[in-house]
């Protein structure tokens, strides 16, 4: 089934207006309207001193070199590296380079927070890049606002957060889940199998596909999960094969997609149609010999995208890249929150933590799916949506582009943020021992 090009934008969901949460004492007092040339003045003295410190600035960076994460998250290092890179060959920042310190989380979010805790406390970094799991997110999130430090956040998630110390510069769920599935339901039919990795992301994610469901008169006919880095996918494939829906919502995440996918064809399903959350074109690699078709994935950015500022930046990855291992929205995210970071430093003429983090909530950049900013009222990013449709030698072609950037509306409309955020603390509770 080969889904057509879309005409005309999908209905947008319902946007709010929240409020800027700076992390400190005088961000709060800024907050309560001291004028604005107050800030100014703060920048300038500030700015000041920051032209008699030549010491290089640093950057702390935790992702995932090993583990069932490590295919997702290598990328998201080497496209930190690239904007550092390009930043040090223009001067770099204040006239002082930047270096990047690296850190392997291992796959586990407990190292990920350890991580982040030793290059705040003992590196002194100026900021932190790091994460792909939403149990990761959580885990570091606790670190730095323990810290008052400032982290960016570079993939798509299930959203019901804000942090006045992270910037999250991939989709939140108004920006790639609810209108993905919108999309699967009006072009493949209204029966859908929810599959996901058992954690936070793809639990919330499938709850709010529940309510988008509802909307649709559809019905959810199966729901299942496996742990993170599972490889046995029988029993998930056959209650889909049981069940047969119109297409499988996908949520699970690193490489447990390669045992998924591999289940899908040994089952003879590989013609079932698959919408993706979490697969980006450098994991769709790990996918091409099982030639499932129709398989789709929903993100902000496409290799594919025909600008020119894309086409540039594809060719400064590729120039990096001694394997072929395309762009992707988590690559494009990352290489962004580096910018961000860097037009916040220079507009202030300091890297102050407490300065950058008021200054980032108001940056904007050119990048290469368009520009994007920062919505100051929630920290997260204006982002277009597209729908790709894998191609069997590996990409995407685009089938669907709203057009237009979407305003980040991290609680969804179906509940108030106090019923969302119940949820998230139950779902996120540890489970009781069994009484017998």
């Amino acid at each position: 089934m080969k889904a057509p090009l879309a005409s005309e934008a999908e209905q947008h969901p319902r946007l709010f207006l929240g409020w800027v949460m700076p992390t400190r004492r005088f961000g709060r007092l800024l907050q309560r309207r001291l004028p604005l040339f107050s800030l100014l003045v703060l920048a300038l003295v500030v700015s000041a001193c920051a032209r008699h410190n030549e010491a290089p600035l640093r950057i702390g960076v935790v992702h995932a070199l090993t583990g069932t994460m490590a295919a997702s998250e290598k990328p998201l290092v080497e496209a930190v590296a690239m904007a550092v890179d390009e930043l040090n060959a223009a001067g770099g920042l204040l006239g002082r380079r930047i270096e990047m310190i690296v850190a392997d989380s291992h796959s586990d979010p407990a190292i990920a927070a350890n991580e982040a805790e030793r290059l705040i406390v003992q590196e002194k970094i100026d900021a932190l890049f790091a994460c792909w799991t939403s149990s990761c997110r959580k885990a570091v999130k606790t670190v730095v606002e323990r810290r008052r430090h400032l982290l960016f956040y570079p993939v798509q998630y299930e959203g019901l957060e804000r942090s006045p110390n992270i910037v999250y510069t991939g989709s939140t769920a108004n920006q790639q889940i609810i209108p993905g599935t919108h999309w699967a339901l009006r072009h493949f039919g209204k029966r859908v199998f929810l599959a996901g990795s058992d954690y936070l992301f793809p639990r919330i994610a499938n709850r709010i596909i529940h309510d988008v469901v509802r909307v649709h008169h559809a019905e959810v006919v199966g729901e299942a999960y496996r742990p993170l880095g599972d490889t046995d996918f029988s029993a998930l494939v056959e209650a889909i094969r049981v069940a047969h829906p119109d297409v499988i919502l996908n949520t699970l995440n690193g490489d447990s997609n390669v045992a998924f996918f591999a289940a899908l064809k040994a089952a003879g399903l590989s013609r079932m149609p698959v919408l993706s959350f979490s697969v980006d074109a450098s994991g769709l690699r790990l996918l091409t010999a099982f030639k499932h078709d129709p398989h789709y994935a929903v993100w902000g950015y496409f290799q594919d995208l025909p600008s020119a500022a894309n086409q540039q930046f594809v060719r400064a990855w590729q120039a990096r890249q001694s394997a072929s291992i395309p762009t992707s929205d988590p690559i494009e995210a990352a290489y962004v929150g580096v910018k961000l970071w860097a037009e916040a430093v220079t507009s202030v003429g300091s890297a102050d933590l407490d300065v950058v983090n008021l200054a980032v909530a108001r940056q904007s950049v050119a990048a290469p799916s368009g520009v994007l900013a920062v919505d100051a009222a929630t920290r997260h990013v204006w982002k277009p949506v597209r729908i790709g449709k894998a191609r069997q030698q590996g990409g995407f072609d685009i089938v669907f582009d709203l057009g237009v950037a979407l305003r980040p509306e991290p609680y969804p409309p179906f509940r108030t943020q106090a019923e969302w955020d119940e949820m998230v603390a139950t779902i996120m509770q540890p489970p009781r021992d069994d009484p017998s």
